[in-house]
């Protein structure tokens, strides 16, 4: 009898983890873009595999809003715009200079943006890990974010976190359910440019810190 293929441990060998290990190098927060779509498979694709990240209690709480409306599109900017401003007033001397110069965000140019919101209310998994930790729902949608970040990168397809944003008024603009909260606004599509060095390294924003300061027993 011939074994359920579900069944088969897939052998990840020396070459595929080689790979993973470049992929993760490569996973850098891509803020130029090319305005070319995307296929529209392309992006459901990547949500599929975004969906078979681990959640608590199997719960699945993310929810992913296609930011498709020239409205839409134009209040998130909007927003960032302001968002970006406050954030510079908290800075002072070259740090001032040196944000102004960042680019923080894809906006612009992304042809797929995406939202990314937590259901707070689902009933999906019913509470299992949640009483103690209720945070781990949030959590589990990072963890989906990450998976489609890696998806795209893997697909030669750039993304970009916009985090300078308020996520009350975020939920406002984009009319979001109640119990939904805001996690992630995405900007995705073919990077203009590939490094493999993250930008804020690259203009001399903060230095990587080996991973061995950040190492602990007890």
């Amino acid at each position: 009898m011939m074994p359920d293929i579900d069944t088969i441990r897939p052998g990840f060998d020396l070459t595929f983890q080689d790979d993973f290990d470049t992929l993760s190098k490569w996973r850098r927060d891509v803020r130029r873009f090319k305005t070319e779509p995307l296929p529209t498979n392309l992006v459901d694709d990547l949500l599929e595999l975004a969906a078979l990240a681990p959640s608590v209690g199997n719960s699945q709480p993310w929810r992913f809003v296609k930011i498709t409306s020239a409205h839409a599109r134009k209040s998130m900017r909007d927003h960032f715009q302001v968002c970006n401003q406050d954030a510079l007033e908290d800075y002072h001397g070259e740090k001032t200079k040196q944000y102004a110069q960042l680019k923080l965000s894809g906006m612009d140019q992304a042809p797929t943006q995406i939202a990314v919101f937590c259901d707070q209310t689902t009933q999906l998994g019913h509470g299992l890990g949640k009483k103690t930790k209720p945070e781990t729902l949030g959590y589990s949608v990072v963890m989906a974010v990450h998976t489609l970040w890696l998806a795209a990168r893997a697909r030669g397809v750039g993304v970009g976190w916009v985090s300078i944003l308020d996520p009350r008024q975020v939920e406002t603009i984009l009319s979001a359910p109640q119990g939904w909260s805001f996690v992630a606004y995405l900007c995705i599509g073919w990077p203009e440019e590939e490094h493999q060095d993250p930008e804020l390294v690259r203009h001399g924003w903060q230095k990587r810190v080996d991973i061995q300061k950040f190492i602990i027993e007890r």
